[in-house]
């Protein structure tokens, strides 16, 4: 392992573990010795001022201050994501009944979905760390992320992904370059052999960015969380719809808005976390609704396969985030994931991947069963883009009519 100084992860001081608390110093581990609880990045701060954010650069690397990584971050290569748009979604709540909505849209990423946030920071831990190989196991665009992201790096990339993905996201992933490695089976068999591989000398220095760098990389997400905070004119959004797959993007999103408040750059306010998945793959939601704390594993099957794992790591967090917030955890069907994604385009022009289905599907059937607040400032989440997951719309994808070329035709085809 490269040598580290304080200076290379900025404000972290420590890795510390949520279960029983035990601090560790920085490096390329994600579990307690002690408890086998995850372990996540501890931070000493001092003082953070809204002025020196605002004059940093329009990416994730204006909150450099708040993040595990180096203060001259934004100087080496890499994809710069993030500041991506907070869009004011007038028609869409209008056909809801919500009074405010706005869609954070992280389909401007680089590679066009919010991974390329959470890589950012992982390559930022594994060039510390001495590593050569970016590598990860992915429903699609994690994997797309990396190999972008070790590719602008100049390091290898080596990413493993179930073998019956979707077309676009296999393609996307294997074109920079990297190698790509489909498995038969599920994402979270795909997460069992990374972790094997991990302690095998074909995997040394090699940096997995959701294993070994879990607890860097699950960072990016609260750079979410200060993006909309910002972006709302440095408040929280009274509710927050966000998707559910390993739990740990929701779990951040409240950690980001909890450091804003602790260092007094937003209102301390209530606010309520919803989390979303889909019914074929809800091992949450299911454990949510029967009021339990442990999350019973599943077997996926649903489309929205960005969001099919069965045996999500952060699962009992993201219950005690819903329950603490005053929130819920809920999920639609595959029929309603595609009426969201309908909905979405044709209301604000923004066409989501699955994921963002489901999460304006879950969004739209909170507020038909009367359980978020039609009043209150409401944020949804758009983790990707549709035009990964065509297949999801395909059956709806036909032209209006097919006419000859000549206004005749035309007016034959639609005089009614």
């Amino acid at each position: 392992m490269a040598h580290t100084n304080a200076s290379d992860f900025g404000p972290a001081t420590g890795l510390s573990c949520r279960e029983c608390g035990a601090i560790y110093d920085l490096g390329p581990i994600f579990a307690c010795a002690e408890c086998f609880g995850p372990l996540e990045v501890a931070y000493d701060f001092g003082e953070v001022r809204r002025e020196d954010i605002e004059s940093g650069p329009t990416n994730i690397w204006r909150y450099r201050s708040l993040l595990p990584v180096p203060p001259d971050v934004a100087a080496k290569p890499n994809l710069q994501p993030g500041w991506t748009k907070l869009v004011r979604a007038d028609r869409l709540a209008a056909e809801l009944g919500l009074r405010s909505l706005h869609v954070k849209d992280d389909s401007g990423n680089p590679t066009h979905s919010f991974k390329d946030r959470v890589v950012a920071i992982a390559l930022e831990a594994a060039r510390t760390f001495g590593f050569h190989t970016l590598s990860c196991s992915s429903t699609g665009n994690l994997a797309g992320a990396v190999g972008a992201a070790a590719a602008r790096a100049g390091l290898d990339s080596c990413v493993f992904i179930p073998s019956d993905l979707e077309e676009a996201k296999i393609t996307m992933a294997s074109v920079y370059g990297g190698r790509l490695v489909g498995i038969e089976g599920t994402y979270d068999e795909v997460n069992r052999f990374c972790s094997e591989l991990i302690g095998d000398e074909l995997g040394e220095k090699w940096g997995f960015v959701n294993v070994n760098l879990r607890p860097y990389y699950a960072e990016g997400s609260k750079t979410l969380a200060y993006e909309i905070a910002e972006q709302l004119g440095w408040r929280l959004p009274e509710q927050i719809v966000i998707p559910v797959a390993s739990g740990s993007q929701l779990t951040k999103v409240d950690k980001g808005f909890r450091e804003l408040i602790r260092l007094g750059l937003v209102e301390d306010r209530p606010y309520k976390i919803f989390g979303a998945q889909a019914e074929g793959c809800s091992p949450v939601s299911q454990a949510y609704k029967a009021g339990q704390d442990v999350v019973q594993p599943v077997k996926p099957d649903t489309i929205a396969k960005s969001l099919a794992i069965g045996n999500p790591a952060d699962g009992p967090y993201v219950l005690d985030i819903a329950r603490r917030t005053g929130g819920a955890v809920e999920d639609v069907t595959d029929r309603e994931v595609v009426d969201a994604i309908r909905l979405l385009a044709r209301t604000e022009g923004i066409f989501a991947e699955t994921a963002g289905g489901v999460t304006v599907g879950v969004l739209a059937k909170l507020v038909r069963e009367g359980r978020l607040d039609p009043e209150a400032e409401t944020v949804v989440l758009n983790t990707g883009d549709g035009l990964k997951t065509l297949d999801a719309v395909a059956e709806h994808a036909r032209p209006s009519a097919v006419i000859r070329p000549s206004l005749a035709a035309f007016r034959a085809a639609f005089a009614n």
